[in-house]
C-alpha cells in the first residue's frame, strides 16, 4: 500500500490502483456483505423499536473482542460469542417481563463496557488494537474472513426470509398477531439471535462503537422516505451499501478510521432525507384548494 495515496481526476485509474491490493478487494467484498445484512436486520430493528437492544448488543461486542484478544483467541470469536450471548440475555429479560428491564440492561451494558477498557489496558500488544476494535479498519481483512462473513450473512438472511412475513406482522401489531396464532415470543427470540450475529459481523468493519449507526441509520432513512415495506427495505440496503463503500474509499485516502466515514455518510443521508420529507409535507400543506384536515395529515 502506498504511504500516502492521493485521489486524482482519473477515477478509473484510482479505482484500479486501489483494487490492485488484495486487502482492499476483500474490504469491499466484506463491506458489501455487512452492509446488506445490517440494512435488512436494521430495518426490522427500527420497525420493532428495538434500537436500545441493538445498541446494547453492539456495545457488548467491544469487551467480547477485547477479552478474546487478551486470551490469545481470535477477535472474531469474541465478537460472535459476546453478541449472541447478549442477545440471549436480552431475550430472557423480555421473557421474564421485568419492569426494570431497561435499567438492568443498561447497568450490565455499562459494566461490560468498563470490562472492555480493562481488557485493553491489560493487553500488552500493539496500541492500534483498541482503536481497531472500537472504530473499525479495512486493513487485514482476509479471504477467509470474507468467507466467514458470507456464510453468516447468508444464514441470517435465509432465516429472515423464512420468518419475514410473520415477523413483520408481529412487529407491526404483536397483540393481534398473537391472537391469530403467530408465535410472537419465539419470533422475538429468533430475531434477537439474528441481531447478535449481524452485529458481530458489522463490528469487524465499523468497529464496536459505530456498528449501531450502520445498523440503524440507513433503515431509519429509508423508513423516513417511504412507508412501503418492500421499497423501504430495498432503499435501506442501497443506502447502507453507498455509505459503506464511500466510507472505504474515504478511509483509503485518509488517515482517519473507517467507522467515522461510514457513520458520517449515513448520517448525512438521514439529515437530507429528513429535510426532504419535511419539505414535501410543508409543500403539500401549502397547496391551494386542499381541505384543512387533509393538509394537516
Amino acid at each position: 500500500m502506498p504511504a500516502d495515496p492521493l485521489l486524482s481526476w482519473n477515477l478509473v485509474g484510482d479505482v484500479r490502483q486501489m483494487w490492485s491490493y488484495p486487502f482492499m478487494v476483500n474490504a469491499f467484498r466484506a463491506g458489501a456483505i455487512v452492509a446488506v445484512v445490517s440494512a435488512v436486520v436494521g430495518w426490522f430493528v427500527v420497525l420493532r423499536r428495538q434500537t436500545f437492544a441493538a445498541h446494547t448488543v453492539s456495545t457488548v461486542a467491544f469487551p467480547g473482542a477485547a477479552g478474546a484478544v487478551l486470551l490469545g483467541v481470535s477477535a472474531v470469536s469474541g465478537y460472535f460469542t459476546a453478541c449472541l450471548a447478549a442477545a440471549l440475555v436480552i431475550a430472557a429479560l423480555r421473557g421474564a417481563g421485568d419492569r426494570d428491564e431497561s435499567a438492568l440492561t443498561g447497568t450490565v451494558q455499562a459494566f461490560l463496557l468498563a470490562c472492555g477498557y480493562l481488557f485493553t489496558a491489560l493487553y500488552k500488544g500493539l496500541l492500534e488494537g483498541p482503536q481497531t476494535i472500537l472504530f473499525g479498519t479495512f486493513l487485514g481483512i482476509t479471504t477467509t474472513q470474507v468467507t466467514v462473513l458470507l456464510g453468516v450473512g447468508v444464514a441470517v438472511l435465509t432465516v429472515l426470509a423464512l420468518i419475514g412475513r410473520p415477523l413483520l406482522f408481529a412487529s407491526v401489531d404483536p397483540r393481534v398477531a398473537a391472537g391469530r396464532g403467530v408465535p410472537v415470543r419465539a419470533l422475538s427470540i429468533a430475531f434477537l439471535v439474528l441481531l447478535g450475529a449481524a452485529t458481530a459481523e458489522a463490528s469487524q468493519i465499523t468497529g464496536t462503537l459505530l456498528v449501531f449507526a450502520l445498523m440503524v441509520i440507513p433503515a431509519a432513512t429509508a423508513q423516513t422516505l417511504t412507508a412501503r415495506p418492500v421499497a423501504s427495505l430495498l432503499l435501506a440496503v442501497v443506502l447502507a451499501l453507498a455509505a459503506t463503500w464511500a466510507g472505504l474509499i474515504a478511509a483509503y485516502y485518509s488517515p482517519y478510521p473507517l467507522g467515522f466515514f461510514v457513520t458520517s455518510f449515513a448520517f448525512a443521508g438521514y439529515v437530507l432525507a429528513l429535510g426532504a420529507a419535511r419539505g414535501a409535507r410543508a409543500l403539500r400543506a401549502a397547496l391551494p384548494g386542499r381541505p384543512a384536515g387533509e393538509a394537516a395529515s
